[in-house]
């Protein structure tokens, strides 16, 4: 009985230990981390603001390829069924239709010529090698002009300029254009602040995958799946906005993003499954200053989060 009191008491100390180990500081949402995608500005550093004079902190985990050096993180691999590749396409990808034409149109050709049906029917008459060459050149050559064509007019933008070849949602800067916010949208970030806090608190996933995007709301799930199989949860409560800064909006095709600099205070405490705080304080507040981004479908939709990234 002596030893097992030894073990039992050992193993409840093991314990103790192992939960301490979480930390307030990598408790509350995000876990202190900088995660999520910026869209063409996840591996660029957010422009500096009052309340965030030194640079912010890289991209710990991001869904985003990285295409060009940035300043000096290395991402991680993707979350599957996210992301999309810095590449351009190729023409089949791009151009479906014309590419299944063409190759339709010449595998017709073939199968006839396999199948002793001659080429478009055969060779019949007056039609000799030479015709059967022509009616080759003839046909190559308006495919070619049609390809041409359509390839020409997917490189030019509405207005007909000339558009950087090659670029993409992700990897390329130079694509997006300031915006400028309203009020109305600085209300909207500061209420996503709290709900996501009493949402993380709640355990409520459905509360959490309608206020940011299907990437954070992994990374959260994942947060949040770690402290239960520590037998742990993290409660943020009291949560009051200090003081916010615009860093940068832009927009990239039909997307709006906003990168906000928001100091605020808080209660996080981690408790046990029985409820006994194991980290933090329930009387002693913290302030925390981080960068959020936010993005919204121009038109349709509100915002949602898509990034936090660690100030300093």
């Amino acid at each position: 009985m002596r030893k097992f009191r030894l073990s039992t008491t050992a193993l409840a100390l093991l314990c103790a230990v192992s939960l301490s180990a979480l930390g307030t500081a990598d408790a509350r949402p995000g876990s202190g981390s900088s995660i999520g995608s910026r869209g063409s500005h996840t591996w660029s550093a957010p422009p500096r603001t009052s309340i965030t004079p030194g640079w912010a902190r890289p991209m710990d985990q991001s869904a985003t390829p990285r295409s060009a050096p940035g300043y000096g993180a290395t991402p991680t691999t993707p979350m599957p069924g996210y992301g999309a590749p810095a590449f351009r396409p190729s023409y089949p990808v791009r151009h479906p239709f014309l590419s299944g034409f063409a190759g339709g149109f010449l595998g017709a050709g073939l199968f006839g010529l396999l199948s002793g049906h001659g080429f478009m029917g055969g060779m019949t008459g007056g039609t000799s090698f030479f015709g059967f060459l022509l009616q080759v050149l003839i046909i190559g050559g308006l495919i070619a002009f049609v390809l041409r064509l359509f390839g020409n007019r997917g490189q030019r933008s509405p207005m007909g300029m000339p558009s950087s070849a090659g670029a993409t949602p992700f990897g390329n800067a130079g694509g997006s254009t300031p915006v400028t916010l309203t009020n109305d949208d600085y209300l909207s970030f500061q209420r996503l602040l709290l709900d996501i806090q009493a949402a993380w608190s709640a355990q409520n996933m459905r509360a959490l995958a309608s206020m940011a995007t299907p990437e954070m709301t992994g990374y959260f799930n994942a947060q949040l799946s770690d402290l239960a199989s520590r037998g742990a949860r993290n409660i943020v409560s009291n949560v009051q906005f200090q003081r916010g800064d615009l860093s940068e909006a832009w927009r990239e095709g039909n997307l709006t993003y906003a990168t906000v600099a928001m100091r605020y205070s808080m209660t996080d405490v981690t408790t046990d499954s029985m409820g006994n705080v194991i980290d933090g304080s329930s009387t002693e507040p913290v302030t925390v200053t981080e960068l959020w981004t936010f993005v919204r479908a121009d038109g349709r939709g509100n915002w949602i989060l898509s990034a936090i990234q660690q100030a300093g």
